[in-house]
């Protein structure tokens, strides 16, 4: 299943997300459980974890150095494999970045406060597809 490349760059007027917005996005998604992963809240299907609050570690902020790391709160979310991580870190969205914790794995991380609602909802549902078993995702996907 192709999954949509659709976190695009926010513009005039746009409502910044929240973790409570994400939360609210996830758990509209069929068969989704929220659980606290780590003191912080993820979100799954089918026992996979597609969403999930990301609050930088002292080493993630070691990193960054004097440059300043995108602000808080961030959301990782899963994405389908490293190529379509790429074309998503590629088409240069506001917000969306990666740090080096997650070279090699196939997930994004989104500045809640740089996207829109819209974009988080999109990216949201590109994530619960990839983890959705394949029936589940077929049934739900036109919907989303």
């Amino acid at each position: 299943m192709t999954h949509r490349t659709l976190l695009r760059p926010c513009g005039y007027g746009r409502v910044m997300a929240t973790i409570d917005d994400a939360a609210r996005v996830a758990l509209a998604l069929p068969e989704v459980t929220e659980q606290e992963r780590h003191g912080n809240r993820s979100w799954s299907v089918a026992g996979k974890t597609f969403a999930w609050d990301r609050p930088y570690s002292k080493a993630d902020i070691e990193r960054f150095g004097d440059a300043m790391p995108p602000q808080e709160p961030i959301l990782a979310i899963r994405v389908d494999d490293l190529i379509e991580k790429e074309a998503v870190l590629t088409a240069g969205a506001k917000g969306v970045f990666t740090i080096p914790h997650f070279d090699g794995y196939a997930a994004i991380l989104i500045e809640l406060r740089a996207v829109t609602k819209r974009a988080l909802k999109e990216a949201i549902a590109d994530g619960w597809l990839v983890c959705a078993p394949p029936a589940l995702a077929e049934r739900h996907a036109p919907n989303l």
